[in-house]
């Protein structure tokens, strides 16, 4: 049977030792190994690998032996307890056993629990499970995490303090970073909050959230936008050492002052423009923006957007010059236009 999306959090939490088997398949491997995790875990507790409740096979194994899955589902274990008998990584190849073991089945033996990449509706192993009157399929897709999700995981954090704009900020970082990563956001945000009699601010939340791997980018680009010309040189040796190429520091570069000018140039004002930022910017990073958006102002904010426009194209030109000189010499005639007198 299909478990629907919307009832399979709930079925992954508790899941029902009376069926036969489950299958988590989609595409995204960070959030199958989360929900996989959840499975076993609620099947058979945290000490059940240590006792040898846990059997784990790989999928590709089954093609060559499809017995050994039989095998293990009926086997008896020396502990008491619910078994559980884990086939990672299973494709078509493994339908057959998955047939006879699901066919075979009885109360009191393991509960098989199956992951498998993208199937897609012609796969003989997700067309067996959803075709059975007992065991269930679930699809997990790349969506980010429900309000009531977040909750739950804030709960389980346990975050209960929270002011409007943290509540905002986790939410939008749920749907930038890796289900794995908002765990740990989370189980570090508890920890810096611990012993704390306050709520949880939006600058709490960025100080914990994971690192950009465009950090450098960024703090070479904020150089830039406070006039800092002196800074660009250590800055720019880091990023050609890290193998920023010239080309994605003028993408980074038109995307940072696209973000300016949006702020600038709200009827509002940059407060009222920052606000309406999406995703939202929280923290210090929020004031910073401001700040270069009002020192700038949306005339030369325009004119910027008009030299890294020149010097994208140029950089994917045929031109002989040097790329980097390039992208170094744009970066300066923008620092020199910040510190231009209005």
């Amino acid at each position: 049977m299909k478990l629907p999306p919307r009832s399979a959090s709930a079925y992954f939490r508790s899941p029902d030792p009376a069926r036969p088997g489950l299958l988590i398949h989609g595409g995204d491997a960070e959030r199958i190994t989360a929900r996989r995790h959840e499975v076993v875990q609620a099947l058979i507790g945290p000490q059940g690998e240590a006792e040898m409740r846990l059997t784990r096979l790989a999928g590709a194994e089954l093609r060559k032996d499809p017995a050994a899955l039989l095998d293990a589902v009926t086997a008896q274990g020396f502990f008491p307890g619910l078994r559980v008998v884990l086939v990672d990584e299973a494709g078509d190849a493994a339908t057959p056993a998955m047939a006879v073991a699901l066919e075979e089945w009885r109360e009191g033996d393991a509960v098989i629990v199956v992951t498998a990449g993208q199937l897609n509706a012609r796969s003989s192993l997700r067309k067996l499970f959803e075709g059975h009157k007992t065991a269930y399929a679930a699809a997990i897709y790349d969506d980010p995490p429900s309000a009531e999700e977040i909750g739950r995981l804030l709960r389980e954090a346990g975050l209960t303090r929270l002011s409007g704009e943290a509540s905002e900020a986790l939410e939008a970082l749920a749907r930038d970073v890796a289900p794995g990563d908002f765990r740990q956001t989370l189980e570090k945000l508890a920890l810096y909050m611990l012993g704390e009699d306050r709520e949880a601010t939006g600058e709490d939340v960025a100080l914990v959230s994971p690192l950009s791997p465009d950090a450098e980018l960024d703090d070479v680009l904020e150089a830039v936008a406070a006039g800092d010309q002196g800074a660009l040189g250590p800055i720019l040796r880091r990023l050609w050492a890290q193998g920023t190429t010239p080309v994605s520091l003028c993408i980074g570069a038109t995307r940072y002052f696209r973000q300016l000018h949006l702020v600038a140039a709200d009827p509002g004002g940059p407060e009222a423009g920052i606000g309406r930022m999406r995703p939202p910017v929280f923290g210090p990073r929020r004031e910073r923006i401001v700040r270069f958006a009002r020192r700038w102002g949306m005339y030369r904010l325009e004119e910027a957007l008009g030299i890294l426009t020149e010097t994208d194209l140029q950089l994917r030109s045929v031109s002989m010059a040097p790329q980097a000189s390039v992208m170094e010499r744009s970066l300066i005639r923008l620092t020199m236009l910040g510190n231009a007198r209005r």
